[in-house]
């Protein structure tokens, strides 16, 4: 997805530079259309991968929670004693397509959680290709982006997650860790994310290729959130962005300026532009990353927290990466 179509790309995942309105960016052209189309080609055939970790993950649609995919460890008996986190993920664009970051899913779930994100499968192996790019309308303009899921997902997810624990006929009762929740989104995913911030039964947020916008109106109404909504984070929080280049990066930067209330780590992924890592083989190094900060805030795993603690880091280290921590330390 890197450095593909960048301004209507970015547009379509609905983030803009503070100062600008994402009416203000245009359409691609007929080469960068085929572009679009051979990018979305390529990730309709990438096969899903069952990740790096210890519990060889799935993906499926679940009768008992409609338009959702639940993305877990495909033998959940291997598990033994070890408990499954909950990681919801809020969809780029805010789409209806549960698949769209599937890679990054999958890898996430191969380490023991149980990983949530609200739609359907749109898009991967044997499901139809996405609908192609709308065309600009009659005036000129580009058309009016609609968010084709709410943060309401996102909590509705986390209520299923924790009534399955508790219910003697799911094969999650007793193997969730109600206290290892973490949520998550990409783009106007990160959004919703932050919408649902003050949830106390959130033990830590990662807000990926995201931020909040400065000033200016967004055509979709799932990023009307202001600013004052970073006070509501009450727990250690992630961000990851994909540098310079990043279409989020003025927000996200932002966000993590004015945050002083939280623990905050700015992991910020140079060159990667707005897509990130996402179609990288198993969501690639932001995947790794947030495995290792979930792994620290929900397991207490020391060896995970070396790569966020102390000047010499893991990623402090790592060239890839340009760091910032308030309170980490």
């Amino acid at each position: 997805m890197r450095n593909l179509t960048a301004a209507w790309i970015l547009m379509c995942c609905a983030m803009g530079h503070s100062a600008v309105s994402i009416a203000q960016v245009p359409p691609p052209d007929e080469a960068g259309r085929a572009q679009l189309a051979k990018m979305r080609a390529r990730q309709q055939n990438l096969p899903d991968t069952p990740g790096t970790g210890a519990f060889p993950a799935l993906k499926e649609e679940v009768a008992s929670l409609p338009n959702h995919v639940v993305y877990r460890p495909a033998r959940l008996a291997s598990l033994g004693t070890t408990k499954l986190g909950v990681y919801v993920f809020g969809n780029g664009g805010c789409s209806d397509d549960g698949a769209s970051s599937r890679l990054h899913l999958l890898e996430i779930a191969s380490h023991g959680y149980l990983v949530i994100a609200p739609g359907r499968i749109l898009s991967g192996p044997g499901t139809a290709p996405p609908p192609a790019t709308p065309p600009p309308t009659q005036n000129g303009a580009p058309p009016v982006l609609e968010a084709r899921t709410s943060y309401k997902d996102l909590l509705s997810a986390l209520d299923w997650a924790l009534a399955q624990n508790t219910d003697p006929m799911s094969p999650y009762y007793r193997r969730i860790d109600a206290k290892a929740i973490a949520v998550s989104g990409y783009s106007c995913g990160g959004v919703q994310a932050l919408h649902i911030a003050a949830d106390p039964r959130i033990k830590t947020m990662v807000v990926m290729n995201s931020g909040l916008f400065n000033a200016g109106a967004t055509n979709m109404p799932e990023m009307n959130i202001p600013k004052e909504a970073l006070k509501s984070l009450h727990t250690p929080t992630l961000y990851l962005l994909g540098g310079a280049t990043d279409i989020a990066y003025p927000n996200g930067s932002d966000d993590v300026k004015r945050i002083d209330n939280v623990p905050v780590f700015f992991a910020n992924l140079r060159g990667a532009g707005h897509g990130g890592s996402y179609w990288e083989p198993n969501g690639g190094k932001a995947a790794a990353v947030v495995v290792a900060w979930l792994n620290w805030q929900l397991r207490g795993d020391a060896r995970a927290a070396r790569q966020f603690l102390g000047k010499d880091c893991g990623l402090c280290d790592d060239p890839a990466w340009e760091v910032q921590k308030k309170r980490i330390d």
